[in-house]
């Protein structure tokens, strides 16, 4: 019987190899958008990246577009109030959205963000799908639940990637994937695989390139 939501398969050497003329190319920092009216034309199709500050993020980017220091990580969680597009190819672009979970940004601050982030997610037509990191020391946290719920009401399929997924031991990364498919059993958008990865040592950034690769 095979499990629900189980750790993506690696891609034979065809889809390894689309995946990696896709990320060759030079990534681009192309703009920091904070109203609907910033976006930039959707001439392209996109994929965002959502992940609760301090869950390896930037470094996830980083590693994907083989760019060091394309996306900044904040040292303060949750300052950047962006949502950031990057230029892949003329037919991608990728987007950092920020860091949800914030301890100290005002009440004001995260309203005008959710609202920004809802508008974004249920207007983007060429949005093809999200990618929700989750921490492989941690599973999924009361935050992750609700940009999940968000992303269900959005109609936007999302894909859980496990994040540094080499600081956990094998017997305790189990229970953490127990916990993380039970939860996402209860969202209709998620995408039925999980990504284990790691930045620092580049497990799973060659299957995840492959993936984007393939989206339609």
């Amino acid at each position: 019987m095979q499990l629900p939501f189980p750790l993506a398969e690696e891609p034979d050497a065809f889809a390894l190899e689309t995946g990696r003329k896709l990320f060759a190319g030079q990534s681009e920092f192309l703009k920091g958008v904070v109203a609907m009216s910033g976006l930039p034309p959707a001439d392209r199709i996109e994929v965002c990246f959502a992940g609760r500050s301090n869950v390896g993020k930037s470094s996830l980017i980083n590693a994907l577009t083989g760019t060091k220091g394309i996306a900044r990580a904040s040292n303060t969680p949750g300052r950047t109030q962006e949502i950031n597009f990057f230029v892949q190819s003329p037919e991608l672009y990728l987007v950092d959205l920020p860091g949800y979970g914030y301890a100290n940004a005002p009440l004001s601050v995260v309203e005008k963000w959710q609202k920004l982030l809802k508008q974004y997610l249920s207007g983007r037509q060429t949005l093809r799908r999200a990618f929700v990191l989750i921490d492989s020391r941690h599973g999924v946290k009361k935050v992750d639940d609700e940009i999940m719920s968000l992303l269900d009401s959005a109609a936007v399929t999302f894909q859980v990637v496990m994040t540094k997924a080499d600081k956990v031991k094998e017997q305790d990364r189990a229970k953490v994937l127990d916990q993380v498919r039970a939860a996402l059993a209860k969202h209709p958008a998620a995408y039925p695989e999980l990504v284990l990865t790691s930045s620092e040592k580049g497990d799973g950034i060659a299957t995840l390139r492959s993936i984007i690769a393939h989206l339609d």
